[in-house]
């Protein structure tokens, strides 16, 4: 009887002791998360209620900023309405083509592992060399695509020097780039139960039902989680502006984070390129609020039951 009253003791000290050692281990990242993440956005913030140039002692204005920025600033509002844009194309298109890939690459093909290794390698590439790589196939008279399209006796296109084609054109070469969406797309797929499939297909299912009932809902953790990586890299693009276009033709690819770079170290406003900052912050916070607040609906858990 004593034994038996011992052991509730006994495994209380045991997680209490495991809780110990799990705090002490959370603390370097809890040091990290202030110092690297909390502090400095604090710090952004600060300085955006300031008119800080770095050349001369900052003097607090207030929201000063803000109110120029919504409304005597020319660039803002074409700078969130083309970010915007281009996240959406490129997110879309990311998450199709990497899905897509992914799945062929789960098929038993010969070099499996070479492709694999081959749709990976542009994501690991230094991508300002990626995006000037891609400005000679977008080349305007000696281009490799506007050959193909002279070819077919089709116009040429001018990819990058156009308004109309140039942010769709950097959405390509974005979406070419999410090797990284393909790889943990694959790791998925290759979690999906077998049993589920071979069940199916005994009952009747094609390979397209097996993929709408099976493969989809399996996946939509995996979904979500590649979708809001992709949402938050493309809505911070700044890349291809500062390689390619310098924010032309016009402001078509005035990008947010382009703005903001082009306010702080050409202009020398500091104070208003940290409150393009936020607004970039409160964006990006916006469209991940909404993403986990809907995700409940059509996150699939192998329960069977929704998240």
């Amino acid at each position: 009887m004593e034994t038996v009253n011992k052991l509730p003791k006994r495994r209380s000290r045991f997680h209490s002791s495991e809780a110990r050692v799990a705090y002490i281990c959370l603390i370097p990242a809890f040091f990290g998360l202030v110092f690297l993440t909390y502090l400095p956005l604090l710090g952004v913030l600060g300085i955006s209620l300031t008119n800080w140039t770095g050349l001369k002692p900052p003097e607090f204005i207030g929201i000063e900023n803000y109110i120029k920025l919504f409304t005597t600033d020319p660039y803002i509002k074409d700078s969130i309405i083309t970010t915007i844009y281009f996240a959406v194309l490129s997110v879309i298109g990311s998450m199709i083509y990497s899905l897509f890939i992914a799945m062929m690459l789960n098929r038993k093909i010969p070099a499996r592992s070479f492709f694999r290794a081959v749709f990976y390698i542009p994501y690991v590439l230094p991508a300002v060399a990626i995006y000037v790589g891609w400005s000679w196939l977008y080349e305007g008279n000696f281009g490799f695509f506007n050959y193909l399209l002279s070819e077919i006796g089709l116009n040429k296109i001018l990819f990058i020097a156009d308004s109309s084609f140039v942010v769709p054109s950097l959405s390509l070469i974005s979406v070419w780039l999410a090797g990284n969406l393909i790889v943990i797309f694959l790791a998925g797929l290759q979690n999906v139960p077998n049993v589920y499939h071979e069940a199916a297909e005994m009952d009747g299912a094609n390979s397209w039902q097996r993929f709408l009932h099976i493969t989809l809902p399996c996946m939509t953790p995996i979904i979500f989680y590649n979708l809001l990586m992709s949402l938050i890299a493309n809505l911070q693009v700044v890349t291809p502006a500062l390689a390619l276009t310098n924010g032309g033709p016009g402001n078509s690819t005035r990008f947010l984070t382009y703005l903001m770079y082009d306010q702080a170290f050409v202009n020398y406003k500091l104070g208003y390129a940290c409150a393009t900052t936020l607004i970039i912050f409160a964006i990006l916070a916006g469209f991940t609020l909404v993403l986990f607040k809907t995700s409940n609906r059509w996150i699939y858990n192998e329960g069977g039951e929704d998240k």
